[in-house]
């Protein structure tokens, strides 16, 4: 079956849409209540690690869309983490 490319365009635009509209949400929450408390470690490390293995995929197959939302999704996950970190020492230090 033959996709036309305008298609394969809005395809990929809208899954890097879904995809990082949900670290843009914890990142929201997180800032508004100062707690990534429930947000697991293993689980961004997972993640991270998929994200890595996509971006490298993305590379060699050069798909501007893989590259752009696992590069994105890569540094909205540096940020989820780095607010975990900083929050959970605040916590500690109450």
């Amino acid at each position: 079956m033959e996709v036309d490319g305008t298609l394969l365009t809005i395809l990929g635009v809208a899954a890097g849409i879904l995809i990082l509209t949900g670290w843009v949400e914890q990142i929201y929450k997180g800032y508004k209540t100062k707690s990534l408390k429930d947000v697991s470690k293993f689980l961004m490390i997972f993640i991270s690690a998929g994200a890595i293995l996509w971006l490298i995929y993305g590379i060699i197959v050069s798909d501007v869309f893989i590259i752009g939302t696992n590069i994105a999704a890569i540094v909205l996950m540096m940020i989820v983490l780095g607010m975990k970190r900083m929050y959970d020492v605040q916590l500690k230090t109450e």
